[in-house]
């Protein structure tokens, strides 16, 4: 059962990154598509966040088309409260019910979501099974495509990689349970940067805390804007004892995609690491740039 506290984290999560997300999308192209999956789950507060956060862009909407697609069980009471948040926003509202995994991919079809930007937001956490791959796969039509998709504690994240060249997943805990996981996809762009910096900028929420799929220590780490480095240092040192050595970019972007940090953390905990002597670099002086070589 999701806690009420885990809940406000996703959806701040989610507005914060509409509120990045939306401007930039209807700057770069005319039409732009939000879809939002399981818009029931939660009695339709997440849906409501989002297109409030969207009813805030109307004055970049003038000359423009922005769409919002939400599916679930039942969405026909949701859809009357989004379409009376979106009247005076000149938005569009398209609300399908008959379930997420049968009805988003024929409805992004239908609109025609093909290579237009496109960010989806499924949140599968208390639904009766979890989404198909095909489901979040058909996100993958617009361009840049972007998902965010929360699944059930225990559950594996690499069924819903295809298709998405940039992804990460981060546990969302109040226990030293398993936590239910979120998880990001991206297809071109500085998107997962900008979804990391929105993860670490949340409110901290009573007894919510992080945990990085990745780290054998399973860790819980408070959010906060400076997290704490220790699962980070566990998983770069571990990482450099598989491949022996790396550049600092590769080891950035390792950071970035394999774990709940940011690029920038990976440099501080590697300053850390250097300085301390557990790990060596080359050349032995200088800047620690892009192009320095880390080895174990």
């Amino acid at each position: 059962m999701t806690s009420s506290a885990i809940a406000s984290v996703k959806r701040e999560l989610l507005v914060r990154h509409l509120e990045a997300w939306a401007p930039a999308a209807l700057h770069r192209a005319r039409r732009v598509i939000y879809a939002h999956g399981y818009a029931d789950a939660d009695g339709g507060a997440s849906a409501e966040a989002a297109m409030r956060v969207l009813a805030e862009q109307s004055d970049l909407v003038r000359g423009r088309e922005l769409t919002m697609v939400a599916t679930g069980d039942d969405v026909a009471e949701i859809g009357g409260r989004l379409e009376g948040i979106a009247a005076g926003a000149g938005l569009f509202v398209h609300t399908i019910s008959g379930g997420t995994d049968a009805r988003l991919p024929v409805g992004l079809k239908a609109i025609g979501a093909t290579r237009v930007p496109l960010l989806g937001f499924l949140d599968a956490a208390g639904a009766a099974q979890p989404p198909a791959p095909a489901t979040v796969a058909a996100l993958t039509a617009g361009k840049p495509a972007e998902m965010l998709l929360v699944l059930p504690p225990g559950s594996a994240a690499d069924p819903y990689r295809p298709g998405w060249p940039l992804f990460t997943r981060v546990e969302l805990a109040d226990s030293d349970e398993p936590g239910e996981l979120l998880v990001f996809g991206a297809t071109a762009g500085k998107s997962l940067e900008g979804f990391k910096e929105a993860l670490w900028a949340v409110d901290e929420f009573a007894g919510v805390r992080y945990r990085d799929p990745g780290d054998p220590d399973r860790h819980l780490i408070d959010i906060s804007l400076t997290p704490h480095p220790g699962p980070l240092r566990r998983e770069l040192l571990a990482h450099l004892g598989r491949v022996g050595e790396a550049t600092v970019t590769e080891l950035r972007t390792f950071a970035l995609t394999e774990t709940v940090y940011r690029a920038a953390d990976a440099t501080r905990v590697l300053h850390a690491l250097v300085d301390a002597g557990t790990v060596t670099r080359r050349p032995a002086h200088g800047r620690l740039g892009g192009d320095v070589v880390i080895s174990a």
